[in-house]
């Protein structure tokens, strides 16, 4: 144990631990430090004044990164419940000094692999390396989970982080018969652990694990020597504040860090580890998070299970009523917005099992493990279906943060933040259905400023059954706001100042590095739908310069479907779709005129690939409602179904096409079905033209007697060998009907057809012979009774 004579006294804690908050601020009041030193980057101590704002809000988080790669960045979450935060706000309001005293994020974005390339020596301005650093006076403790401090290095990318399963703690959890390190330390200390000996037992235990695992809480030589320069840097930190005078120094930092900062090897030691480490430049900010991101769900290494319920925690007063009874109480009330049964009968008898069960487990107080236990028992009579929605919605919360006005922001920040606040539409944590009605100019401008959005890459809008909507005045968009966006929008702002100038500039520069007509056509939607007036010219120039320039018939007929879709439901939007009409209509001859060389000498896979994109085409040149272009498209397709070179299962739908729009008519209809299910044609590329021809609707064989008796008559006429090789082809063309039209096509098949009965039907019948048939038929048709 360490002297009192120590000017440091160092506190270990758990990020975002209320029960370590609650102590540590009852223990600064007791101990009055003149400085106070928090795990976080140095670069921030300019932004500490923002914590006192009446604005601010938490949960938020320190945002740095380096200026010229915005997206290298780091994010140091804090909630109300962090021991930090409760820490800086507590000098704040006794006007003592506080610093960071973290390894500076400089030096951290610039060791990063990906920003090899950017770095710069960093200065070297270390305090002096010769002044010895004093014993601690108060142990300290990290008790969070096995990255205790992580946070100084997140990503919002999820996928980033690594599954810490080497959580140091879980050696005492399993000594003490809890699950983990987790669940022991929520029992010990967040829900429980409170006095003056708290720290001085989380430095006995964090000096035991150091001891025995120096190196559990790592898995690489590069973890080990990231965690080495931290700790080196906090302790130059601390004899720097001693330089400065101070003489009652408390140090906050996450417990893992505390027996290396109860150490004191000479100053030389620290100062070499740390000299010409590169750096890069950074700028820093506060911007909102969420407790959906605060979880370590999200993939955040020191995040908590349950931001929610530790915000219960650390707001509500025992003296009013037990917690676990507060806590049911919104339980209650969420399951009753939900019309889920939920009595006061129900309450009263899950907080008296929730009692028993805490009792049994030798707990002062039941946990967040016992209510749930006593929840799913009594209120959801076993089902665990609600817990998904107290989960959400409670246990994990949907709090999102707010952050002063006069915070810096990048001008497109300050931009989208005013459109929101301009369009009514708040940030909020938790997904949330809007439906716009386009007529109201308010709703109009948020569609605009959603699609807006999603050009520059912030998804804060989802939008819902698009398909089925796009026709009408309606747009429905599902909103979920989270962190990361804050830094998709400072990266965005290389692009310009505000949203529609940067939107504008994105999407020009994508186009012209584009040579997919498909892409360039759906840039246009974008255009139009996000009202980029700026963008309509050089966008639509790179489509029509790339459609002239194309020799791909394919990426032309793509390409119809969507411009179509412009050009006829653009005056829902309100939008000027003339040059879109003049591309689309250049486009539709083009591909006019390659049709048929499109359509021959190909594979069947590229066949049916043509197939969905002439589909499409076609009934978008219907909706053009253009005589002369619809008169060219028919022409065209009309050399398709003759030609001897084009592919049968393009030559079947072309002429099915053409019939359905009375450009063909019967007698023509039946002569290609005559011509092209001949037996004398390879019955492969018979039923490959009968695919085509069917189109997956069989409607036209239900109404019209002679084309199905001509198919009817090609059946019959097969050979045994050639009839049981295009079988499976002709099952998959008909499988491809509904069910209602199968049976049609069944109950038709099963009379008699009054078209003329085909002369090999007339061959006198020998029923002993055509039983020998059977068994074979039986196989083939899978028919087992």
């Amino acid at each position: 144990m360490t002297g009192p004579a120590s000017p440091f006294h160092i506190f270990g804690i758990r990020h975002h631990g209320p029960g370590c908050a609650r102590t540590l601020v009852r223990t600064l009041d007791a101990l009055a430090p003149d400085c106070i030193l928090v795990e976080g980057p140095p670069e921030a101590n300019d932004m500490l004044g923002y914590i006192a704002h009446a604005q601010m809000e938490p949960p938020v988080a320190l945002l740095v990164h380096a200026r010229d790669d915005t997206a290298n960045s780091l994010f140091y979450p804090l909630a109300e419940f962090s021991p930090e935060w409760q820490a800086l706000r507590w000098a704040l309001a006794h006007a003592v000094p506080a610093r960071f005293m973290d390894l500076p994020a400089a030096n951290i974005l610039a060791l990063r692999p990906e920003a090899a390339a950017q770095i710069e020596p960093a200065a070297d301005a270390q305090p002096d390396p010769d002044q010895a650093l004093p014993e601690p006076c108060a142990p300290a403790v990290d008790a969070s989970n096995a990255d205790a401090d992580a946070d100084a290095d997140i990503n919002t990318d999820a996928t980033d982080q690594q599954p810490w399963s080497n959580d140091p703690l879980d050696c005492l959890a399993q000594a003490a018969g809890h699950a983990d390190g987790e669940a022991w330390w929520n029992h010990l200390v967040e829900e429980r652990g409170e006095g003056q000996d708290l720290f001085l037992a989380i430095a006995e235990a964090m000096r035991a694990l150091r001891e025995q695992l120096p190196d559990g809480l790592h898995r690489s030589a590069d973890d080990t020597r990231h965690e080495t320069l931290r700790e080196a840097h906090m302790r130059q930190t601390m004899r720097q504040a001693l330089k400065d005078g101070f003489g009652r120094i408390a140090v906050v930092c996450g417990a893992w860090h505390l027996p290396a900062l109860e150490t004191h090897p000479p100053a030389k030691a620290d100062a070499a580890l740390l000299k010409g480490l590169p750096a890069t430049k950074t700028s820093a900010t506060w911007v909102p998070w969420t407790y959906p991101h605060l979880s370590r769900t999200s993939g955040y290494g020191a995040g908590v299970h349950a931001p929610g319920w530790y915000e219960h925690l650390w707001s509500h007063d025992p003296a009013l009523s037990p917690r676990s009874v507060a806590w049911l109480a919104h339980v209650a009330a969420l399951l009753r917005s939900k019309d889920i049964d939920c009595s006061s009968a129900h309450i009263i008898e899950a907080a008296h099992l929730a009692d028993t069960l805490g009792t049994l487990r030798g707990r002062r107080a039941p946990g967040l493990e016992e209510i749930n236990e006593a929840i799913v028992s009594v209120i959801c009579m076993g089902n665990t279906a609600p817990m998904q929605l107290i989960g959400t919605q409670l246990i994990v919360g949907e709090r999102i943060g707010r952050v002063p006005d006069t915070v810096p922001m990048v001008p497109l920040q300050q931009d989208c933040e005013q459109s929101q606040k301009r369009l009514r539409l708040r940030p909020q944590a938790l997904a949330k259905i809007h439906e716009l009605d386009l007529r109201n100019e308010t709703d109009l401008a948020r569609s605009q400023l959603l699609h807006r959005l999603r050009i520059l890459g912030v998804d804060w809008g989802t939008p819902k059954g698009a398909g089925s909507t796009r026709g009408t005045f309606k747009e429905v968009w599902e909103l979920e706001w989270a962190p990361g966006f804050s830094v998709a929008l400072i990266e965005a702002s290389r692009w310009g100042a505000n949203l529609e100038a940067a939107a504008s500039a994105k999407l020009v520069d994508a186009c012209r590095s584009t040579e997919e007509l498909t892409e360039l056509a759906q840039a246009i939607d974008k255009v139009l739908l996000a009202d980029l007036k700026s963008a309509v010219g050089p966008v639509t120039s790179a489509l029509e310069n790339r459609a002239s320039l194309t020799g791909d018939v394919g990426q032309l007929l793509a390409a119809i479907a969507p411009l179509a879709n412009i050009h006829r439901y653009g005056s829902v939007r309100k939008l000027d779709t003339a040059v879109v009409a003049r591309v689309l209509d250049g486009i539709i001859v083009r591909a006019g005129v390659g049709l048929l060389a499109a359509c021959s000498g190909i594979a069947q896979d590229l066949a049916q690939a043509l197939r969905e994109h002439i589909l499409a085409a076609h009934a978008a040149i219907g909706m053009r409602q253009d005589a002369q272009l619809w008169a060219d498209w028919s022409r065209a397709l009309g050399h398709v179904a003759h030609a001897e070179t084009a592919d049968t299962l393009l030559r079947g739908m072309s002429c099915r096409l053409l019939f359905d729009a009375q450009v063909f008519d019967g007698a023509q209809v039946a002569q290609q079905l005559t011509r092209n299910l001949s037996p004398a044609n390879d019955p492969l590329q018979a039923s490959n033209w009968l695919d085509g021809f069917l189109n997956r609707n069989a409607l036209v064989l239900l109404h019209d007697t002679a084309l199905w008796s001509l198919v009817d008559d090609w059946v019959a006429t097969l050979a045994p060998e050639p009839f049981i090789s295009i079988l499976p082809l002709v099952r998959r063309t008909f499988s491809a009907f509904d069910k209602t039209a199968r049976s049609s096509l069944g109950q038709l098949a099963a009379r008699e057809v009054s078209a003329p009965v085909h002369p090999r039907a007339r061959l006198c019948w020998n029923e002993e012979r055509a039983a020998q048939a059977l068994p074979v038929l039986a196989k083939i048709f899978g028919i087992t009774a």
